[in-house]
């Protein structure tokens, strides 16, 4: 589902839930990450480093440990940047060489309605009303679940090249329809606060695609560089 949503320099890995994860097998430095944690995370967080491990051996990179950094964030070996994600039953992981991309984030959710009162937590009142406009249209897609996974991916782009919290509330989401389709499409998020400099361009907004399918909601954010 995502790699459909990201430019063909980026490589992406996904693994459902009942297929056999090739090379699914922590590191001790992973291990130690996760020494007490219940077997649900365990699982979903040695799925999702398999997935990247394997994205590592398609860009010829030597497979290695994914550790996390300053607020969870994945560690990539040199000279890449990448982004993961998993939930109940899924898990992917986008790589790209640093020196195609600026930064990347992906998410996927389970294409359900948000847990009553989340919704009010992470959205604008712009955003609020547009998505009532759009489910008033399109009622099959849960826009609210849409709008959460667009601003985990917001943030995930966000934090690797800045080291700062993004609040959901500093991204303004507006997000829209491909022509002729009903469950994919992009969305731009205008950034609220100072942007981080890319290329030595101050960067206000992100771009980026949304798809449904297979149960999931999936978005993703790719930053180009400025070359003109």
């Amino acid at each position: 589902m995502i790699e459909e949503l990201l430019p063909d320099a980026v490589v992406t890995v996904e693994a459902n839930g009942d297929e056999p994860i090739e090379g699914a097998a922590l590191y001790p430095e992973e291990e130690a990450l996760i020494a007490r944690a219940v077997e649900k995370r365990r699982r979903e967080f040695t799925a999702v480093r398999a997935c990247a491990r394997r994205a590592m051996d398609k860009l010829g990179v030597p497979p290695q440990p994914v550790l996390t950094g300053d607020r969870g964030a994945p560690q990539w070996p040199d000279g890449l940047i990448g982004s993961m994600t998993h939930c109940e039953g899924y898990a992917a992981a986008a790589l790209a060489r640093a020196t195609d991309l600026a930064s990347l984030g992906i998410d996927a959710e389970p294409h359900l309605p948000l847990p009553e009162g989340v919704l009010s937590s992470v959205s604008l009142p712009a955003e609020d009303a547009r998505l009532r406009a759009l489910a008033s249209g399109h009622p099959a897609v849960h826009w609210d679940r849409l709008l959460f996974s667009a601003k985990e991916s917001v943030y995930k782009a966000w934090f690797p090249l800045t080291r700062k919290w993004l609040d959901f509330t500093e991204a303004d989401i507006k997000v829209g329809l491909a022509p002729g389709r009903t469950t994919s499409g992009a969305f731009r998020a205008r950034l609220l606060v100072p942007g981080p400099v890319v290329d030595g361009r101050r960067v206000d907004h992100f771009d980026g695609r949304w798809t449904v399918g297979r149960g999931l909601v999936a978005t993703a954010v790719a930053v180009s560089y400025d070359r003109g």
